[in-house]
C-alpha cells in the first residue's frame, strides 16, 4: 500500500505514537494564532471587569436610594394632621404664650425737679441752719483751705445788712439771713444767705440791688475785723427763693484793688459753695421725695 499523494489518510490516534495531527500539512500553518487568543482573553477580562464596575455602581444607587428611602421615611413620620407625631404630647409642650413674659403698661413718672423743692416755703422743709449750710471747721477749695471763722443767724434781715441793701431785704419780705466768714492768708470773706418765701422774690432783691447793697462783714473767731471802711469786694446773687451775697478784704484795712486776685478769688469760692450748697439741699429733698 503506497501512502504517496491521494492515498488513504492515516488517523490521527492521540494513544500512538507519531500519529498524524488532524490538522496535517505544513506545521507553521496549522500552529494556534496566539496573539488572537490573547486578544479575545483580554476582551473578556475588560467585559468582566465593566460588569463588576456597572455591578458595584448599581449597588451604590441601590443603597443611596435606600438611605434616601429611610431618610424620607423619617421626615414622612407624620399623623393625618402633619403634624410630627414622635413630639411629647401637646400637654407638654409650652405654647408661646406661656413662654411669652407680659407686662402691665406702666409709664415712668417724670424726673423731679431740684430746684422746685427750694423754690418755694411750702417744698422747701428740711432742716436749715448756717451749720448745715456750711458743715466743718474748713472749706478745701481744690489745694486752697479756707479757716472757717463765725457764724451769725437772724430773722432781722436788715439788721445784718448796710447801705441800700436793708431797704430792698425788708421790701421783699426777707424771713432770715445767715451768715459765715472765712480767712486765709489775711484775706477775709464774710457770705451772706437771705431766705424767702418764693423763688420770685429772692429774684427781686438781686434785681433791685446795686453796688452799695452789702452785707455786714463778721469778725470773731479768728477773724479780725475787715471792711470797716476800706473798698472791699462784693458780689450778689440769687438762686430759688435764696439770695446770697459776699463781701471780702483785708483784715488789715488795706483797699481792694482790681489787682488783688487772692481777694477775687476767695469771694467766688465762697459764692460758689454757697450755691452748690443752696442746690444740694434741693437735689437731697427732691431725691427724698422720689423714693417714697
Amino acid at each position: 500500500m503506497s501512502f504517496g499523494q491521494g492515498g488513504p489518510q492515516s488517523q490521527w490516534d492521540p494513544w500512538k505514537p507519531n500519529s498524524q495531527q488532524p490538522w496535517g500539512g505544513n506545521v507553521d500553518e496549522q500552529t494556534p494564532d496566539w496573539a488572537a487568543l490573547a486578544d479575545a482573553a483580554e476582551t473578556r477580562n475588560r467585559r468582566k471587569r465593566l460588569l463588576f464596575i456597572g455591578g458595584g455602581a448599581l449597588a451604590t444607587v441601590a443603597v443611596g436610594t435606600a438611605v434616601a428611602m429611610a431618610v424620607m421615611s423619617a421626615n414622612d413620620d407624620t399623623s393625618a394632621s402633619g403634624k410630627p407625631t414622635n413630639l411629647p404630647a401637646s400637654a407638654s409642650v409650652p405654647s408661646a404664650d406661656a413662654t411669652s413674659p407680659s407686662f402691665a403698661p406702666t409709664s415712668a413718672p417724670p424726673p423731679l425737679d431740684p430746684k422746685e423743692f427750694i423754690s418755694s416755703k411750702a417744698k422747701d422743709t428740711a432742716p436749715l441752719s448756717p451749720a448745715t449750710l456750711f458743715p466743718g471747721t474748713q472749706l478745701t477749695v481744690v489745694s486752697t483751705v479756707y479757716k472757717k471763722g463765725p457764724t451769725a443767724d437772724t430773722t432781722n434781715c436788715a439788721s445784718a445788712a448796710q447801705s441800700t441793701l436793708p431797704k430792698i431785704l425788708t421790701a421783699n419780705d426777707c424771713t432770715r439771713l445767715m451768715r459765715v466768714s472765712y480767712i486765709k492768708d489775711g484775706v477775709a470773706v464774710t457770705v451772706g444767705v437771705a431766705v424767702f418765701d418764693t423763688e420770685a422774690a429772692a429774684t427781686k432783691v438781686k434785681t433791685q440791688a446795686d453796688k452799695k447793697s452789702i452785707i455786714k462783714p463778721l469778725s470773731g473767731t479768728g477773724v479780725s475785723a475787715f471792711c470797716n471802711g476800706a473798698v472791699c469786694r462784693t458780689t450778689t446773687n440769687a438762686y430759688g427763693r435764696y439770695a446770697y451775697f459776699t463781701i471780702a478784704g483785708f483784715t488789715n484795712g488795706k483797699d481792694v484793688t482790681t489787682k488783688d486776685t487772692k481777694v477775687f478769688a476767695i469771694g467766688d469760692d465762697l459764692g460758689k459753695f454757697a450755691f452748690d450748697q443752696i442746690r444740694a439741699r434741693g437735689e437731697a429733698q427732691a431725691s427724698a421725695a422720689a423714693q417714697q
